[in-house]
């Protein structure tokens, strides 16, 4: 399982160049039934890299382009009167599937933001009292450009929390850079996958094999209070006005996991907590106003944060 998740990586890397950090975020996320947050500017393969995951792991894939006139059953689904019947019935909305790309969520008014956090906390979608199951496994991918912010509407700290990672897609190194054009040059359509040589390795039944081998890797009371310790930092800070809540400390532990078990282990150390600590707390932290000012950052704090929890041996 665990050899056929790594040549998931090989698979996205014929169509994505340079986010291999990002495919295993990703994986990480689909393990721990989580959802991620997309942050990058135009052009960096957002919505390519979501594609070819979903390729490559042989599941279904919808894109819904959040606007301001987006309506909260454009996405969800809505009753539709059949005039044949003279009954309503139910007509399935874009989430109604495996991996849901939410793409510039953040240009929607809150209404249809928030019609998202019953399928994300609970896995289904409620309709005339009716709850309708989602697909498994089920995931949203929500983008959002960190340069424009005209006419967008910031999403509320309770759905920031439930997202399980937030990813920050960096612009490309200058040979990953050329690497692109030289692919361009050659003929790559992004459009069609099957062409770049993009197959299916891995399926829904080796994901839920590798979520019960997730639950199985041990965690000792000293790692557990070292995360512990990490997320009750951030709450004293002075430079936050919100630190991570207990949601978050579970999320960084059901990551740590994932990519303990990624990296060949059946146990979770204080290094692994540090890795996933960025990707898990970053979004769950929110900064003083005279803190921005001075041009403290989230990532600045969380730094400090690491470096002033000591490490248990």
């Amino acid at each position: 399982m665990r050899s056929a998740l790594a040549a998931v990586r090989t698979e996205v890397g014929k169509a994505v160049v340079g986010q291999d950090a990002a495919v295993t975020s990703l994986l990480i996320a689909l393990l721990c039934q989580g959802h991620v947050l997309l942050e990058g500017v135009p052009g960096v393969a957002k919505t390519l890299l979501v594609r070819t995951l979903a390729a490559a792991l042989k599941l279904d894939t919808k894109r819904v382009q959040f606007t301001p006139d987006l309506m909260p059953g454009d996405v969800t689904g809505s009753l539709v009167y059949d005039a044949r019947t003279a009954e309503f019935s139910f007509r399935e909305g874009p989430v109604f599937t495996n991996l849901v790309l939410a793409d510039e969520i953040n240009r929607t008014p809150p209404k249809t933001q928030a019609s998202l956090l019953e399928a994300m906390e609970e896995r289904q979608v409620s309709v005339d009292g009716t709850p309708r199951p989602l697909p498994d496994p089920f995931l949203v991918i929500a983008t959002q450009n960190p340069v424009e912010y005209e006419g967008t509407y910031s999403l509320p700290e309770a759905q920031l929390d439930r997202f399980l990672l937030k990813l920050v897609l960096p612009l490309p190194e200058r040979d990953q850079e050329v690497e692109v054009l030289a692919r361009h040059a050659a003929g790559f359509d992004p459009r069609n996958l099957a062409a770049a040589g993009v197959t299916p390795v891995a399926d829904a039944g080796i994901l839920e094999r590798a979520r019960a081998e997730v639950a199985r890797v041990q965690v000792s009371r000293e790692v557990l209070g070292y995360a512990v310790d990490v997320c009750r930092a951030t709450r004293f800070s002075p430079s936050l006005s919100l630190g991570v809540s207990p949601r978050g400390a579970t999320a960084l532990l059901r990551t740590a996991r994932a990519w303990a078990w990624l990296s060949g282990r059946s146990f979770v150390t204080p290094d692994d907590i540090k890795a996933l600590a960025h990707p898990t707390l970053r979004h769950r932290v929110q900064l003083r106003a005279e803190a921005e000012l001075e041009g403290v950052t989230a990532e600045g704090v969380l730094d400090t944060v690491l470096a002033s929890v000591p490490v248990p041996r």
